[in-house]
């Protein structure tokens, strides 16, 4: 183990990505961005694709330029590591090639999937097997509609996304734990691929990887990708290769606090040491996704920030003006809005319109959308804000937990108007910090992995030693218990 060593962190967020150059001294959390990429998917062959050969050439061009970094900051490059959004996949070949282009988990495949899959499987025992949250995009849907469109006659082996870009890297062909969870194909008890519910469902089986856990050291770089990065030292390793389970991995929390990973989707949950499978965590339809060193995250999606931002979108493309800090500077006073909204409405996945989305939601109660940007937003906001409290609650009623604060980690903590509105909403402490919590919890396994730090523990302190949060604390207790009573109403009629 080397004390100035540098890592490389590979961040792949669903439509664009980044490369960093990081550090983890004594006292010291460097994080330098190098390269910044986007990657929208595009419709090709009938369907929406993840353009993965631009992006790894994207990563190529990162790496090199994280290789020209270290030469001038005089430090070694360690290893790399990669991170993405899950459940998407692509196909391989005997030779290592894409057989096609992968699917995105918004493509429109999965409609109907769930019930047919239900037709042979029941829900309550696939959730019993697997404690896994039912959403139409998770890769157990996406591969049974992929199995019946047909699978090309090629494909020799399935790998997620991260660990696509792993096999790119190294040679090495498997699925890292954490990211292999939110597939729904593994079974809760022992963390392996459920064969039999993967047989009953005709799935081909003989395309999957052997899962390794996060932290497995996956080899050096390819020689060919060494010699153009200047990364002749480097390994590869397999961090928390699902964003969520990195970002978490980074967080200082415990029995007592709550986590909401904040961004394009939010993810609110605890962190527990053993799955929770029960009949009431299915009703309310929770997820024991796989977390590192043998913990769970115990959460549940909340649709996040992708509602504002599809609505900026629109609004820019009409010619009115939304700088993300200028809207959030006119929202004003922290009473909650009489505009609220249930974010987790299936229709606003992926709609054509968002705006003319939460226009149809609104006028079934009687509302109509508002013409200007910042009173839609502070109603968005609020209407998160209120989705993280309820959700908080039932976390407390279904572990026995009591929660008395939230760290708030990822982009969204850098929306201050939400994290005071989410104090107001729980009546909880909130603690924001963290905006690069995915990177640092890449970087951390990594470190891990090669000896610096002995335990996740020590890891969590070293970042909570050197890296800042804002503190916030519950405000107007009176105008949120009404907005809280409001916003059930909407709960009991939308939620699902």
């Amino acid at each position: 183990m080397i004390e100035d060593a540098l890592y490389v962190a590979v961040d792949l967020g669903a439509g664009s990505g980044r490369v960093f150059l990081a550090g983890a001294g004594h006292d010291e959390l460097l994080l330098e961005e190098v390269r910044r990429f986007l990657y929208p998917p595009h419709e090709i062959d009938g369907h929406l694709r993840w353009d993965l050969i631009g992006i790894f050439e994207e990563i190529k061009t990162g790496l090199r330029e994280a290789g020209a970094r270290a030469i001038d900051l005089n430090r070694p490059v360690q290893s790399v590591g990669v991170d993405s959004w899950a459940v998407d996949y692509g196909l391989m070949d005997d030779s290592g090639r894409l057989t096609e282009l992968p699917i995105c988990y918004r493509d429109g495949r999965t409609q109907g999937m769930m019930e047919a899959v239900f037709a042979r499987v029941p829900r309550a025992e696939i959730f019993e097997r697997t404690g896994i949250q039912f959403q139409n995009f998770n890769t157990l849907f996406q591969l049974y509609a992929h199995n019946l469109a047909g699978i090309p006659a090629s494909a020799a082996r399935l790998l997620l996304i991260p660990d696509l870009i792993n096999q790119f890297l190294s040679g090495r062909s498997v699925t890292e734990y954490t990211n292999a969870t939110t597939t729904q194909m593994l079974a809760a008890g022992n963390g392996q691929w459920d064969l039999d519910l993967l047989d009953r469902l005709g799935l081909p089986v003989n395309l999957l990887a052997p899962i390794v856990p996060a932290g497995t050291d996956l080899g050096s770089l390819r020689p060919e990708l060494a010699a153009v990065s200047g990364l002749e030292r480097a390994r590869v390793v397999a961090p928390a290769t699902h964003d969520t389970a990195s970002a978490v991995a980074a967080t200082p929390i415990d029995d007592h606090r709550a986590y909401i990973s904040s961004g394009t989707w939010s993810l609110v949950g605890v962190e527990l040491d053993h799955p929770l499978v029960d009949a009431a965590v299915a009703a309310d339809n929770f997820t024991n996704e796989g977390g590192v060193f043998g913990t769970v995250r115990f959460l549940k999606n909340v649709m996040g920030l992708w509602i504002l931002e599809s609505c900026r979108r629109e609004w820019q493309q009409s010619g009115v003006a939304t700088e993300y800090e200028s809207l959030l500077e006119q929202l004003g006073h922290q009473e909650p809005s009489d505009l609220l909204i249930f974010p987790d409405d299936p229709r606003f996945f992926n709609p054509r319109s968002m705006l003319a989305t939460l226009d149809e939601q609104l006028r079934e109660q009687g509302q109509t959308l508002p013409a200007d940007p910042p009173t839609t937003t502070k109603g968005i906001l609020d209407s998160l804000a209120l989705r993280y409290a309820s959700v908080i609650s039932r976390i407390e009623a279904l572990t026995g937990r009591t929660i008395r604060e939230v760290m708030i980690v990822g982009g969204g903590s850098r929306n201050q108007y939400l994290n005071q509105a989410t104090a107001n909403a729980t009546g909880l402490v909130v603690s924001a910090g963290l905006p690069e919590a995915t990177v640092i919890g890449n970087v951390m396994l990594q470190v891990i992995a090669q000896g610096r730090f002995a335990s996740l523990g020590e890891a969590r302190e070293h970042v909570a030693r050197t890296a800042a949060s804002e503190r916030y604390e519950p405000r107007g207790a009176g105008g949120w218990r009404e907005a809280t009573r409001r916003f059930a109403v909407l709960e009991a009629r939308y939620a699902r």
